[in-house]
């Protein structure tokens, strides 16, 4: 199994968090995305979206994160991401597709290099801060219904992969997190876990010296 990753990817750090979780093997292929490794040619073969995460699995290639998940939940399914209560399982969804759909690719580093290019780098700053403070405010009242230690209850689920990187980039940009008292709570629990310190940008090969 080969993960091709960049270590700062919300995209990618939620994978590895499941890998982690999951306690599985793989090699990992560093992607710059500040180089623009993405968009070699040879890169472009594998992920012609030119992103990360890749995951190669037996010769086949899988993309986008969310369906990494789904597919590592389905042939890895201990220990489980996913409860078993059909509503409870629709819920750590929810909370996936809020991140995954309505507050990562709003932010994310095409967009914010898009809006720097054509306003400059103070409205990059403020658009990165305005998306995800946005999205929190959605996020924050459906967590406090159903999250205990976790975003879904006590367990680490999916929900929780995707919820660690992106407080990581709401911090980067300066959101007021007492804002958000639940989220702030299961983030706090969830840093101390191993496979979430396990999977943190800094432990990752290709973190510049100067960020671990």
């Amino acid at each position: 199994m080969i993960l091709y990753s960049y270590f700062r990817s919300s995209c990618s750090w939620r994978v590895r968090i499941a890998l982690a979780v999951k306690r599985i093997d793989y090699e990992y292929h560093p992607v710059n995305l500040l180089k623009g490794d993405q968009l070699a040619e040879d890169y472009d073969k594998i992920n012609p979206m030119k992103q990360v995460p890749s995951l190669q699995v037996n010769g086949k290639t899988l993309t986008q994160s969310i369906s990494i998940l789904e597919y590592l939940e389905e042939t890895h399914p201990e220990p489980p991401l996913l409860p078993k209560e059909p509503i409870e399982r629709a819920k750590v969804r929810e909370i996936c597709e809020l991140i995954g759909s309505g507050i990562q690719p709003v932010q994310n580093l095409a967009v914010l290099k898009k809006v720097a290019a054509l306003a400059g780098d103070e409205a990059k700053k403020q658009w990165g801060h305005d998306a995800i403070a946005r999205g929190f405010r959605a996020l924050e009242p459906l967590l406090a219904d159903c999250a205990g230690s976790c975003s879904v209850g006590d367990s680490v689920t999916l929900a929780d992969c995707c919820l660690v990187p992106q407080i990581f980039n709401a911090n980067r940009f300066g959101v007021d997190m007492s804002q958000f008292p639940t989220i702030s709570r299961v983030g706090a629990h969830l840093d101390t876990l191993e496979p979430f310190k396990a999977a943190h940008p800094t432990k990752q090969p290709d973190c510049p010296e100067e960020l671990r």
